[in-house]
């Protein structure tokens, strides 16, 4: 998994509320256990028109926002099925951060699984990024996770909260398989140990 560190990038607003997987990544596009190619599907009913031509009105079709590493959202984003595509939708197309008042539980924990930095704050702060994130080209926040705080295009600064051990996840690229390679040599030392004791278990 990529490590997260500083982010410095373009934000797109969707100013939508209880935006749920379905929306993010539609159930037509699941049949795939890849991590890749599901970036240009992301939030295709949206992104698309029936004829399959670009929605010209959608934020991320906007010469502006298309390559967009950040995006500012309405309470309760990622509800709905717990599917895992939606995230990883969200990095395919360059998505590394989402900043919204609220996620759902299981969305949340997949972003961080999967090396995106989701990150809950209040409304009022959520509305000032938001504007910051219609300047089009020019609404360009950082995200530096070390420090915890979001810098604005205007100098202003917004601290967030973050659970010290996916922090550490993120700033060292540790996803649920990096996490069990950090404690290899004591894989390899139990292994050994239980071929010498039970060697019957390894079939000896």
């Amino acid at each position: 998994m990529e490590k997260f560190t500083t982010l410095t990038g373009v934000a797109a607003p969707l100013p939508l509320i209880n935006i749920d997987t379905d929306m993010i990544i539609p159930k037509q596009f699941l049949k795939t256990i890849q991590r890749t190619g599901l970036g240009k599907n992301l939030f295709d009913e949206m992104r698309y028109l029936d004829d399959g031509s670009e929605n010209p009105d959608f934020v991320l079709n906007k010469p502006a926002y298309r390559e967009a590493q950040i995006l500012v959202a309405g309470d309760n984003f990622g509800c709905g099925s717990s599917r895992e595509h939606a995230p990883w939708a969200l990095l395919d197309f360059g998505i590394r951060v989402v900043i919204a008042p609220s996620f759902a539980d299981i969305f949340f924990n997949n972003c961080f699984k999967n090396g995106i930095l989701p990150i809950a704050l209040p409304q009022e702060q959520v509305d000032k990024l938001m504007d910051d994130a219609e300047r089009g080209s020019n609404a360009v926040l950082t995200v530096d996770l070390e420090r915890q705080v979001i810098n604005g295009p205007d100098g202003g600064e917004i601290a967030f909260e973050i659970d010290p051990f996916r922090k550490h996840c993120l700033l060292n690229g540790l996803d649920d398989i990096g996490l069990s390679l950090e404690k290899e040599d004591a894989i390899t030392a139990f292994e050994a140990r239980q071929a010498a004791q039970e060697p019957w278990q390894a079939g000896a």
